[in-house]
């Protein structure tokens, strides 16, 4: 029997997004931070501001998936957090 972890239902199955499948393992910071962002202003089940959510969602994945979570595919995440404050327009330009 394999274990649940509840850290993957809430990722499939929030309340706030819903998210593209595979959004988490793209190589490109931009491509993630446009499906979050696209995924942030479309939801209706969020209950805070879009920018809110997509970065909640995407620290979310970062923390909980932890110390499996390649090096490489880490930095790509960071970045992607980068170019959603880029896309949201709260980098400070």
């Amino acid at each position: 029997m394999t274990a649940h972890k509840w850290s993957q239902d809430v990722t499939e199955h929030s309340d706030a997004l819903t998210l593209d499948r595979g959004v988490f393992t793209l190589s490109d910071p931009a491509k993630i931070a446009h499906s979050l962002k696209q995924s942030a202003e479309h939801s209706r089940r969020r209950k805070a501001t879009p920018f809110r959510s997509a970065m909640s969602m995407l620290t979310f994945y970062i923390n909980r998936a932890g110390k499996d979570l390649p090096e490489k595919q880490r930095k790509i995440l960071e970045a992607a957090k980068g170019e959603l404050r880029t896309a949201f327009g709260k980098d400070g330009k």
